[in-house]
């Protein structure tokens, strides 16, 4: 393998633990996680997507990308294509090789597979792993919801990946016949097939590992002058095609999630406000009165240059404005020039400061002072709580999209994002492992019992651990992957085991002694794999049971049914 790409995928393994893999594996899962990160950028488990052993044919890793969100499982993809007003879908499979060259007979192989796996509806050829059929199943999903497709069938990207250098012309040429091929089918808006070499690795490694940057151009400006806290701010206007091109939009064309992370509030749909900003952006008149008629955004960032008419800022966020962005890029075939957009971008690096900001820009909205507490203190108390802990027990809360991503110090596998938490703390204490997999109902139904200022860190902490062990065994292969999507029921199962089926005790010394019970289960690797392996023949015997009843494994996992049957197990009467 070349030295540099070799060196790169042993820092990608020990960062995201996954030293146990050989060195095919590792190259495969590397790959994978360089080219899915160009096209989603945030953070996702690299195994996760990797397909594995044997019957693959040539498909490394697969990733599809529904309405922008990064999804594998057959189950996950028909419940986002079905709740799904429209759909906007791509289609991406990884072949990872660790020859030095290109091989023509590989590609040709790679072409041949997928016109049978990806367009034919007949049974295989030849024989096929689970994850294969678990492709096919989610193309079905798919297809199944054609009539959502408003920008036109689904993308299909696939990459053959090597430590090669150079591309020969065959290999061109044949790339470009593969495309032909599969876009004769009609089932494709876009079919893309690239060759991957190790510069191209080089370069997307890094910039999956860095925080977003982008360059926009705001001519209407001023800085401010110097404040406590704030190393330097701008204020002006800016054309709101340039902030949508520019700033809002991925590399995918969707609209950038992560950036508004720090937002009380998610994108609230077109609730009377927001269908106000929409009539102005249509109205004749009223679109060139826009930067009069709106609030604007406030970008906060935390590395900024100007020069000249160009702003560079990266790893930023839109601290407010979440509504107003999400409506320009709805609106965005119909922006002209004529449609301007007031601008704050304020530089710092001062965590006290950026929630001061936040506080005071939201109070501007009907957002209440609970839950301007919440954003302020309570993630801020958690992300603090998790970094305090002993060096052999610390995990790190990513508050914000990549805020450990440029941190060499800091083990990717112990970094855990909000949307893992709160699947975790759901799973361990609100008794709710099949509803994990809903997370949009989960956390409206939930909202109220989820990272309110008055609970402990210690719950959430523990959920953390328990969420990082099960994933470590999963990852080291000590539970077989096809476990993976029970492991929520696992955890659930886990803490009954050590602190029974009644809630967390309500009096804060008894529930920090319950977590205490179970972190020194947790971070005792032997004891907690011997507990946990205790648990896997109940869980098969339920498994064996729902599929011999019909019912999928992603699908049974779902459902109340299989929680129910799983605490019966663990908690005989």
């Amino acid at each position: 393998m070349d030295i540099v790409v070799d060196s790169l995928v042993k820092k990608f393994q020990a960062d995201h633990d996954l030293l146990a893999l050989a060195e095919d594996e590792a190259f495969e899962a590397f790959a994978g996680y360089c080219v899915l990160s160009s096209f989603h950028e945030e953070a996702f488990n690299p195994d996760t997507f990797r397909m594995g052993g044997g019957n693959d044919l040539g498909i490394d890793v697969c990733g599809l990308l529904v309405n922008g969100v990064l999804l594998r499982d057959e189950v996950d993809v028909r419940a986002a294509t079905e709740q799904a007003r429209q759909l906007d879908v791509r289609i991406i499979l990884v072949q990872a090789k660790t020859s030095p060259k290109f091989e023509a007979k590989v590609l040709s192989d790679l072409a041949d597979n997928l016109a049978h796996v990806v367009v034919s509806k007949e049974k295989l050829p030849y024989p096929a792993s689970p994850d294969v059929e678990n492709l096919r199943a989610c193309l079905d999903a798919i297809y199944a919801n054609i009539a959502k497709f408003s920008g036109g069938s689904p993308k299909l990207h696939v990459a053959y990946a090597t430590t090669g250098g150079q591309v020969a012309d065959l290999i061109r040429r044949k790339a470009v016949s593969a495309e032909k091929r599969l876009m004769a089918t009609g089932l494709f808006e876009a079919a893309e097939f690239r060759c991957v070499t190790r510069d191209d690795l080089r370069d997307l490694y890094r910039r999956a590992t860095q925080a977003v940057s982008v360059v926009f151009e705001m001519p209407k400006k001023i800085s401010l002058s110097r404040m406590p806290g704030v190393k330097e701010s701008l204020l002006g206007v800016m054309p709101a095609r340039e902030l949508v091109t520019k700033v809002l939009t991925d590399p995918t064309g969707h609209i950038r999630k992560a950036l508004f992370h720090e937002n009380v509030r998610d994108f609230q749909g077109y609730n009377p406000v927001n269908s106000q900003i929409r009539d102005t952006v249509r109205d004749d008149d009223g679109h060139r009165r826009f930067a009069v008629l709106n609030n604007g955004i406030t970008i906060v960032t935390r590395n900024l240059d100007v020069v000249g008419d160009e702003v560079h800022v990266r790893d930023f966020q839109v601290v407010n404005g979440c509504q107003t962005c999400h409506v320009l890029f709805d609106e965005r075939d119909r922006l002209t020039d004529d449609v301007q957009v007031s601008v704050r971008v304020v530089h710092s690096e001062e965590e006290s400061v950026i929630a001061g900001i936040i506080a005071a820009t939201n109070r501007q909205t009907a957002v209440s002072e609970e839950d301007l507490s919440t954003r302020e203190d309570f993630h801020l108390k958690l992300e603090d709580f998790f970094a305090a802990q002993a060096p052999e027990r610390r995990l790190f809360y990513e508050r914000r999209s990549k805020q450990y991503a440029s941190r060499p110090d800091v083990e990717k596998t112990r970094v855990v994002n909000r949307t893992q938490l709160t699947r975790a703390y759901a799973a361990l204490f609100l008794g709710e492992p099949a509803a994990v997999g809903h997370y949009r109902d989960l956390t409206t139904r939930r909202h109220d019992d989820l990272f309110q200022p008055d609970q402990l860190p210690e719950l959430y902490y523990a959920a953390a651990a328990m969420h990082y062990r099960v994933e470590w065994l999963l990852r080291t292969r000590r539970l077989l992957p096809r476990l993976r999507p029970v492991r929520y029921h696992l955890m659930t199962a886990l803490r009954w085991r050590v602190l029974g089926a009644a809630p967390v005790a309500s009096h804060p010394r008894r529930a920090v002694e319950q977590c205490r019970r179970l972190l020194d289960l947790v971070w005792e690797p032997g004891k907690a794999e011997q507990a946990v392996l205790k648990i896997v023949p109940d869980l098969n015997r339920i498994i064996e049971r729902e599929e011999a009843a019909g019912v999928p494994l992603g699908e049974m996992v779902r459902n109340r049914r299989f929680a129910d049957a799983v605490r019966a197990a663990v908690l005989p009467m």
